[in-house]
């Protein structure tokens, strides 16, 4: 019953945060009573299974004192006959009835604390569970190689690969692809397929059910990952920062306990955040705010950047970064970018195909699987057959639709 109770307030518990950490948009579309009926139908399952639950305490605890009382009631009546008859003393009789009371007690306010000991059994057993768990991938393997450094040459060898929430859905089978050291790679292709997956592969959030990654001709099983990561900075479409300063979240980037200033704020310069940093009234000791709400956009993504460039990776993962800017930020981010891919291995995953025309190599996915691989030159000499020159025709078409409309 606790279990089932627990559950339902977990459920309602989850509507109201999410209501709370997306007050803005509750609040621009005025959703604000059909949220609050919403979490009025939620409570009802918590209700109801308190009711119930309720209902069997109740049950519990006035059998338990009724058993009391009928111990005392029996110890006085057989008591009282073993007296007549002259079987016992009064004062056996008295310390017989003592142990009754105190055992009977005992045993009453266990009735009493079944519903708390029952609740506490299923956190304790919700607890162990996770305590219990085991990943496969060993963070801190103590016996995986440990880089000093990295060339940063990565391959997928016949990779079959399926998330593990979805075993059913195959995302690669069979998929290769070679990214050559210190060069940009660009991903582009349909959403779902694959381009993400290829960075939490690399990452190795995840490791492949059949095939094999390697960096450096070295399978990625092999590498420390702890010390592989050192190598590797990841910056997402929705980059995370903490509740605190700007400097926090910059020096969040490295493992070392002593950051210079002057590292700090050379990160910042190459990603083309220093200056606005600096024109803010703490400078880089300007609050941030929960998840930077403190700051645009453009201003978190860049502070993301100059975090990757304080552990001054081998390899740079990009998983479209610029996405979610508007145009201006788009092109202040993105010049940042072009900064910090030079003389790295820079993987890029893009949905705006106008940023990745500098890459070195752009590799077009379609369902898992390469179908097209080159330069930005080289696949639009392709024509209207090319798959990377239909994706640009595509956008472009529609950038102009768009921009006809505006005007």
């Amino acid at each position: 019953m606790s279990s089932k109770s627990t559950k339902a307030q977990q459920e309602s518990s989850k509507l109201a945060c999410e209501a709370v950490s997306n007050l803005r948009t509750i609040t621009a579309f005025s959703s604000q009573d059909r949220i609050l009926k919403m979490l009025e139908m939620a409570q009802q399952r918590p209700i109801q299974e308190n009711f119930r639950q309720s209902w069997f305490a109740g049950i519990g605890l006035g059998l338990s004192q009724f058993l009391m009382s009928c111990t005392w009631a029996v110890n006085y009546w057989y008591g009282g006959k073993l007296i007549i008859d002259g079987y016992i003393t009064k004062k056996a009789l008295f310390e017989s009835f003592m142990v009754v009371v105190s055992t009977g007690r005992v045993i009453a306010d266990a009735g009493s604390m079944t519903k708390d000991l029952v609740k506490g059994a299923n956190v304790v057993s919700s607890i162990f569970a996770i305590l219990d768990r085991r990943t496969k991938i060993k963070p801190d393997d103590p016996g995986g190689f440990k880089p000093e450094t990295l060339m940063g040459e990565i391959e997928f060898h016949d990779v079959h690969f399926s998330y593990p929430a979805r075993p059913n859905v195959v995302i690669f089978k069979d998929f290769s692809i070679k990214i050559e050291a210190g060069k940009s790679t660009a991903l582009v292709g349909q959403s779902g397929s694959g381009k993400s997956t290829i960075i939490g592969l690399i990452e190795r959030f995840y490791d492949p059910f059949k095939g094999s990654v390697t960096i450096d001709d070295m399978n990625i099983k092999s590498y420390n990952l702890k010390s592989l990561r050192k190598h590797i900075a990841l910056v997402s479409q929705e980059p995370t920062l903490t509740n605190g300063t700007i400097r926090d979240n910059i020096a969040y980037g490295t493992t070392c306990d002593h950051i210079d200033e002057i590292e700090i704020i050379e990160a910042a310069r190459v990603a083309n955040a220093h200056d606005f940093i600096s024109s803010l009234k703490d400078g880089y000791e300007t609050w941030c705010g929960d998840k930077g709400v403190q700051l645009s956009g453009g201003q978190k993504q860049r502070i993301a950047i100059a975090r990757a460039m304080l552990k001054n990776p081998k390899v740079l993962l990009l998983d479209e970064a610029t996405s979610a800017l508007d145009n201006n930020s788009e092109k202040v981010v993105q010049d940042a970018l072009n900064m910090v891919m030079v003389g790295r291995t820079s993987v890029v995953v893009a949905h705006r195909l106008s940023t990745i025309h500098n890459c070195d190599v752009i590799a077009v996915l379609d369902k898992g699987k390469m179908v097209e691989i080159g330069s930005h030159k080289t696949l639009l000499a392709k024509g209207p057959c090319g798959a990377y020159y239909s994706l640009v025709h595509l956008q472009t078409k529609h950038a102009s639709t768009t921009k006809d409309t505006t005007n």
